[in-house]
């Protein structure tokens, strides 16, 4: 998990305004999301698949101690090697034990969340390893030393001008903004980092619990030859990433790619089952897969474990207002958006991340395109709760809240403060009954829009005439 000595105030601050942040995601999050709807229409029933899916989520969940078991007797029985990975460190350790015992030098890396949020490749470098990242996007931002700020977009915060420059100034491609043209580029550069490879890691968007097999889902063509150029390949998956059959594994696919990009299947679906078998001209010595808690089964059984089901497609993030408005860095997580305001604080501890569960307007897009239908405002509630008990409020709402609810009992008290407020209000508002500036902390409101007047008659005086009438 990545966070740093500045404030989340501050990098929200920072991400408002940045005008080229704004036209990046503008671009990007409007596009997916018209592509999504599409997409998803030319399913029959796409709200039977969409519920299928979330039941087979819910399942796997439900009983993951034994898929994990038959998924780990399954890849060993195809040859491959199980590592299990409490934490971070534990997961980091056993790349760099593989790395070690084959004295390798050189790594390329498929795009893989779990590596992010390990940070390996901060110790893999540490360790005098070569790493290139192979996903475009990831390549991108490798080359100026930033993480991600979108699930599947990894430099949605980067308009094509800037891609550009960027291409230009450290890997020499002549200067251009024509997408195929700076993908041609990037393509010749990382033909001769596959070949020299020692050791590939990939993610893992799937493993399937009765065949071992691990699926991988990408357009590039990249994951592919980061999974078998290399004599070793590694792959990262958390352990909540699991389907039951490949069946089921049909069903994850039909709502990821539609969700994540508005494609009907992405271009390249890898299932990988065990290294190169004799005979065969093709694929990697050894396959290890790395399977990573991290904080996973702590969330297991608690009032937020429903964000497990997530396939980090990446839909709520194009959805989400703030995320719009301030992207994925702001959030100082590698889990950005929705999700990631619930998925940080969940796996890393609501202490060190307490402002993320309030960086929601709860108006509820993103459980509308959720393709497993992660009820996520409940989920920001819960943690609010869970902030509050913890004593991270800010001090007017440790004030004001208890305030409130003692008003709330008492309907007298609390008409007359109702009230009282539409008249003060009116009497800010004036005429336009408008107010364009209060105090501290009321001013994040009026900084950026006017704050409305309460109206002469509260609702329920027109609710109570109504029934007078009738």
């Amino acid at each position: 998990m990545h966070t740093s000595n500045v404030t989340f105030h501050e990098r929200v601050e920072r991400a408002l305004h940045d005008d080229q942040l704004h036209v990046a995601l503008q671009r990007a999050t409007g596009r997916f999301t018209t592509l999504r709807a599409t997409a998803l229409a030319s399913l029959a029933d796409p709200d039977a698949v969409r519920d299928r899916a979330r039941l087979i989520r819910a399942h796997t969940l439900n009983q993951l101690d034994r898929y994990l078991t038959q998924f780990a007797e399954q890849v060993e029985a195809a040859g491959g090697t199980v590592h299990w990975a409490p934490d971070a460190a534990a997961c980091n350790r056993i790349v760099l034990e593989i790395a070690r015992r084959h004295g390798a030098q050189r790594v390329v890396k498929g795009k893989s969340m779990v590596s992010e949020e390990t940070e390996l490749n901060r110790d893999l470098l540490a360790a005098g390893l070569e790493v290139i990242e192979s996903d475009l996007g990831e390549r991108i931002i490798q080359l100026v030393g930033e993480h991600p700020s979108h699930i599947i977009v990894p430099a949605v915060h980067k308009t094509k001008e800037e891609i550009g420059r960027i291409l230009h100034d450290k890997l020499g491609i002549p200067l251009t903004t024509v997408p195929e043209e700076m993908t041609a580029g990037v393509r010749e550069s990382l033909r001769h980092d596959f070949l020299r490879a020692d050791l590939g890691i990939s993610g893992v968007n799937f493993g399937v619990a009765a065949t071992g097999t691990v699926a991988l889902v990408e357009n590039e063509g990249n994951g592919r030859l980061t999974t078998t150029a290399p004599r070793v390949h590694i792959a990262l998956m958390g352990i909540e990433r699991l389907v039951p059959t490949l069946d089921d594994l049909g069903v994850m696919l039909q709502v990821l790619a539609r969700s994540a990009t508005g494609q009907k299947l992405t271009v390249y679906n890898n299932l990988i089952t065990g290294p190169r078998r004799p005979g065969e001209p093709d694929g990697p010595d050894e396959f290890h897969v790395v399977l990573v808690d991290n904080g996973r089964s702590r969330v297991l059984g608690t009032e937020v474990a429903e964000i497990l089901y997530c396939i980090r497609c990446g839909a709520c993030l194009n959805a989400c207002p703030v995320y719009q408005q301030m992207g994925g860095h702001a959030y100082g997580s590698v889990y950005a958006g929705p999700v990631g305001a619930v998925l940080t604080p969940a796996l890393g501890g609501i202490d060190a991340w307490p402002e993320l569960p309030h960086a929601s307007s709860l108006c509820g897009a993103c459980r509308e395109v959720c393709p497993v239908r992660i009820n996520i405002p409940r989920l920001l509630l819960a943690q609010r709760v869970e902030t509050q008990v913890a004593g991270h409020s800010p001090w007017w709402l440790k004030v004001g809240l208890p305030i409130y609810s003692w008003l709330v009992v008492r309907p007298n008290l609390f008409r007359w403060a109702v009230r009282l407020g539409g008249f003060g209000t009116r009497l800010l508002g004036g005429r336009e009954r408008a107010i364009r500036w209060l105090p501290p902390p009321l001013s994040g409101w009026t900084d950026h829009r006017t704050f409305p007047a309460f109206a002469p008659k509260p609702f329920s005086r027109i609710m109570q005439e109504r029934r007078q009438r009738s």
